[in-house]
């Protein structure tokens, strides 16, 4: 094994560090109660008016989610709880603004450049190299953790926003925590996060799942059409745009690519860039990321349980994105295969650019290659993932589970 090569090989029996075990024994117990978060969040912020009363239900069914999911452990529930008072603070100074500037509701957003793309699909690089290109808004974690400044908080643009300044120190803590975490997904504070966050105000995104098994929660996504919630959403980017433009976005999230036609009709004059890999070299990626979180977040870790609820869901995704694909205009979509952009990210950029109507020129071209030479892959190590050995999986079936994808489009199967 290199130097740089990082194998995880205690997933199912984790062995915790003395500083993973304060951090279980410190946790404070909490109450999954629907005015429990709700009265934090009006005490965290002061304000009383959450907007439209609907997403109160989509609460309480995470909430109760959270209570069957019996594995989670008092950090889990901790975090899972702060979690929600820190989506329905959000909502509070989201509502306070909008209702203090009407104004805002006539934000264009313009032409935005939206990427969909399977977990660990090369979204995350892909929207960070776009992002550099400063004619483009795009929204880093430290935005995305709080939208829109609490009173008395400087605006972004003030010095170092005391926004930046939190993400900072919590994800410093995080990473203390979870030091191998970088290595499979980096969440530098400043790096573009996934707009998901957007739709989380509204209580209705699949956030939920990559930190607990809420099996009521993913059944009542499932059912629900999600385009008032991309609504909501948009909402909030309109907030941010009218805060700090330009109103030209780039952004990124998984789950559009089972909310195709939800994310067309939100946003129409969009270019769609969906990206496309080997869905067993994500779930091997993603698995062992969720399984190595798991160690601070459950009782117990059941890889198993694990595998059976991410193949049923990356199996959701790409059902879905096979069914709707043809719904969005080709003239505004492209199809990236992993293997190809990994190999010529330029040539990529260039289409998604052309096809944008967007010039790439000099300033913007260097920015990239500025990112790129500070962010080369593997730079905090190489994860050596280990699906069939880790998770028990029957690769052969496993491909087999997914020939409609291999089939509609043409990812190259990599070595696992």
């Amino acid at each position: 094994m290199t130097e740089n090569t990082i194998r995880i090989d205690d997933l199912g029996a984790p062995q915790l560090t003395p500083i993973q075990r304060q951090a279980i024994a410190a946790a404070p117990p909490v109450h999954m109660q629907e005015e429990s978060v709700l009265a934090a969040a009006r005490q965290a912020t002061g304000l009383s008016d959450f907007g439209a009363g609907d997403f109160r239900e989509r609460l309480c069914i995470w909430l109760l989610s959270f209570d069957e999911d019996r594995g989670l452990g008092p950090l889990g529930r901790a975090g899972l709880f702060n979690d929600a008072v820190r989506y329905a603070s959000n909502r509070l100074l989201l509502e306070d603004l909008l209702k203090c500037n009407p104004d805002i509701a006539e934000v264009v957003i313009d032409r935005p450049i939206i990427i969909a793309g399977l977990p660990r699909s090369g979204t995350t690089n892909l929207v960070n190299i776009l992002a550099a290109d400063q004619r483009l808004r795009s929204m880093p974690l430290w935005e995305a953790m709080q939208p829109i400044p609490a009173p008395g908080q400087a605006a972004a643009g003030a010095g170092e926003d005391p926004r930046f300044t939190t993400t900072k120190a919590v994800w410093s803590a995080f990473e203390s925590l979870l030091p191998l975490m970088p290595a499979m997904h980096e969440m530098a504070p400043d790096h573009v996060h996934e707009d998901i966050e957007l739709q989380a105000l509204d209580f209705s995104t699949y956030l939920p799942e990559w930190l607990s098994r809420p099996y009521r929660w993913r059944e009542y996504y499932y059912a629900h059409d999600q385009t008032p919630h991309y609504a909501y959403g948009k909402k909030v980017l309109q907030a941010l745009t009218w805060q700090r433009g330009p109103s030209r976005w780039v952004m990124k999230s998984p789950p559009h690519m089972e909310n195709l036609v939800p994310l067309q009709t939100t946003y129409p004059d969009a270019t769609y860039v969906i990206t496309h890999r080997d869905p067993l070299a994500v779930l091997q990626s993603a698995m062992t990321m969720i399984a190595y979180g798991d160690r601070l977040r459950r009782t117990h870790i059941d890889l198993k349980e694990l595998a059976d609820y991410w193949i049923a869901r990356i199996e959701r995704l790409l059902l879905a994105c096979v069914r709707d694909r043809e719904r969005l205009p080709e003239a505004q979509t492209i199809d990236v295969l992993f293997h190809e952009y990994m190999a010529d990210q330029s040539s990529t950029v260039e289409k998604i650019y052309a096809m944008a109507g967007l010039e790439l020129d000099s300033g913007a071209a260097r920015s990239m290659q500025r990112y790129l030479r500070a962010n080369p892959r593997g730079k905090h190590g190489k994860v050596r993932y280990d699906l069939a050995g880790d998770f028990g999986i029957d690769v052969a079936a496993l491909r087999e589970r997914f020939a409609f994808y291999y089939s509609r489009f043409p990812v190259e199967k990599e070595a696992l």
